[in-house]
């Protein structure tokens, strides 16, 4: 028995604008358990970057510790990676940033590694506006350490052991709301049809873009009376848009139900279309976009969809004024400027 991935695929597997198979996008055989959400997450992933022709030698993927921290090693296996320590990939991937702003950086965590022991390495990614995609793979507990309720484990749900959680849970999508996320969506992993344009979106997106995918965990937290399993998701989930994602100068012909349309188009060119079944829902509006998922979370639904989108923020390097070339491009000389700069720097603060 062997449980290696086989190399063989049909001779006439599609292929991207790049001339790459899906296969070029997979990475090693997943080792987490059958049905784990996560897997369908990875799978999104690919599916997502396979479409958008990214070569994956320009992506940089970063995680912490947990089970989603385990997944880049399930995709993009010609890709960069960097596996931190508990709650620190946003450091790391702020610091990745800003030395090489020509990658494409994409932050995989989990609700414990982001809402818990991270969170305060989140919130500053947040209000830095880092142009990364985050990914978080929430289950509402700890699948490494045998299903302890986590920091958005909803008030009131119950684990496996029929614990009632008596703390309020964290909306990771309220807190990047916030604090200054220009792209915030949520979906469900079992959700392919909405998923993967919510991933291609994010990438495109110039700024902090974070998708927060309830992500059942089938050996911890699959149970009745928990809120972040499949049976619960699928009941109570109320979608903010249908989304498409049209690539700059792509011909993509799309058909609509009839229904209010937004088309928000993103700073490369690219465009969002948004069908809103919702009439309460803006998407380019910060408080409203607040307000209505206060409304979702009294009412008992899991707003999915993208709910929030500014396409015209400002990113990290904007804010800093940083240098457009990566920091080991640059010479001696451009780092070093002379004894002449230094004089007149001087003479300026005389």
């Amino acid at each position: 028995m062997t449980y290696l991935r086989p190399d063989i695929r049909h001779p006439e597997s599609q292929r991207n604008a790049l001339g790459y198979t899906r296969k070029y996008y997979e990475g090693a055989l997943s080792t987490l358990c059958a049905g784990c959400g996560h897997d369908s997450v990875s799978g999104a992933i690919i599916q997502a970057c396979f479409e958008l022709a990214i070569e994956p030698h320009r992506v940089a993927k970063l995680s912490g510790i947990g089970c989603s921290s385990k997944t880049p090693t399930y995709f993009l296996g010609n890709s960069h990676g960097f596996n931190s320590v508990h709650g620190r990939m946003p450091s790391v991937a702020t610091g990745a940033n800003l030395a090489n702003r020509d990658l494409i950086y994409l932050g995989i965590s989990g609700d414990g590694d982001t809402a818990s022991i991270g969170m305060g390495q989140f919130v500053h990614a947040l209000r830095r506006n880092l142009n990364i995609t985050y990914i978080v793979m929430n289950n509402g507990c700890y699948g490494l350490t045998k299903g302890q309720d986590s920091a958005t484990a909803d008030e009131g749900s119950k684990n496996k052991t029929g614990h009632v959680n008596p703390f309020h849970g964290i909306d990771l999508c309220g807190v990047a709301i916030e604090l200054g996320a220009t792209f915030v969506a949520r979906s469900f992993s079992g959700d392919k049809g909405q998923l993967i344009p919510l991933i291609k979106a994010a990438l495109s997106h110039q700024g902090f873009a974070f998708i927060d995918v309830l992500s059942p965990c089938v050996t911890f937290n699959n149970n009745p009376g928990s809120t972040k399993s499949y049976d619960y998701v699928r009941e109570h989930m109320e979608v903010t848009a249908a989304v498409d994602y049209i690539p700059e100068k792509a011909e993509i012909t799309a058909a609509y139900a009839e229904g209010e349309a937004c088309v928000v188009t993103l700073h490369d060119g690219s465009h969002v279309v948004l069908r809103k079944p919702d009439p309460a829902w803006q998407p380019t509006d910060r408080i409203a976009a607040m307000k209505r998922l206060h409304e979702a979370r009294q009412k008992g639904e899991i707003l999915t969809g993208v709910v929030y989108l500014e396409p015209a923020g400002r990113d990290l390097h904007a804010m800093l004024n940083t240098s457009r070339r990566p920091l080991n491009s640059l010479r001696e000389s451009d780092l070093c400027p002379g004894s002449a700069a230094l004089e007149r720097i001087n003479a300026e603060n005389r």
